[in-house]
C-alpha cells in the first residue's frame, strides 16, 4: 500500500506509485479506491485549495472546529515545503505533539491530515504552489489557529526568524495552552 504510518493516530502519508520514462512521468495523485483500500481512509472530498508564496513564507497553524473540521491531503505541486501539524484531540496519545516533513515537486509524497489537527506549512524553495484537497468547505466561522512560534511546541520552520513572512492573522494565534478547539479523540 502506498500510505506510511506515523506514531499519531490516523495521520498518514501518502506515497503514489510513479512511472516514469525518458517522456517524464505519470501517477496518481488520488485515486478513491487507492484510499479506500487502504481500510483507513473514507473521506469524500468537497474542495480543492491551491495556494504560491515565496520562500520564508509561513502560513498556519490553522484549523476549523466541529461541526466543520477538515481533512487535508497536502501537496507541493512545485518547490519544497515543510509541512507541520499539531495533534489537538483531547485524549490522543499524541495530543500537543509536532509532526513534521518536506513535502517536494520532486518526492511527490503527500500528507493526509485528519481532524483535529492544526495545520501549517513554511516555504523552503525560493518559490512552492501548495495543493490540497478538504473534506469539509471553509467556514470563517469556525476557524481557529494556534501561535507559529509558541516556545512550548517548539517547532523548527526552517526559516530563519528574520527571514520569515506571515500574515497578520497568523502573527496573533494564541499559544497552544490557550487554544479554543472542540476536539476529542
Amino acid at each position: 500500500m502506498p500510505f506510511i504510518k506515523t506514531d499519531f493516530p490516523d495521520l498518514l502519508i501518502f506515497e503514489p506509485v510513479v512511472f516514469g520514462d525518458d517522456r517524464g512521468y505519470f501517477f496518481e495523485s488520488y485515486n478513491q479506491n487507492t484510499f479506500s483500500a487502504s481500510g483507513d481512509v473514507h473521506i469524500k472530498f468537497v474542495q480543492d485549495n491551491q495556494a504560491r508564496s515565496v520562500y520564508g513564507v509561513v502560513r498556519g497553524l490553522h484549523f476549523q472546529n466541529n461541526p466543520c473540521a477538515q481533512t487535508k491531503l497536502i501537496r507541493a505541486l512545485q518547490g519544497s515545503i515543510l509541512d507541520v501539524v499539531v495533534d489537538l484531540r483531547k485524549g490522543s496519545p499524541s495530543y500537543g505533539n509536532v509532526f513534521s516533513i518536506e513535502l517536494t515537486a520532486e518526492n511527490k509524497k503527500q500528507l493526509l491530515v485528519p481532524q483535529g489537527f492544526a495545520h501549517g506549512y513554511s516555504v523552503l524553495s525560493e518559490t512552492a504552489e501548495v495543493f490540497y484537497k478538504c473534506d469539509a468547505f471553509y467556514n470563517k466561522d469556525t476557524e481557529g489557529g494556534v501561535a507559529y512560534n509558541d516556545p512550548a511546541l517548539n517547532i523548527d520552520w526552517k526559516i530563519p526568524v528574520e527571514k520569515m513572512i506571515l500574515s497578520g492573522k497568523d502573527l496573533v494565534h494564541p499559544a497552544f495552552k490557550d487554544c479554543r478547539h472542540n476536539f476529542v479523540f
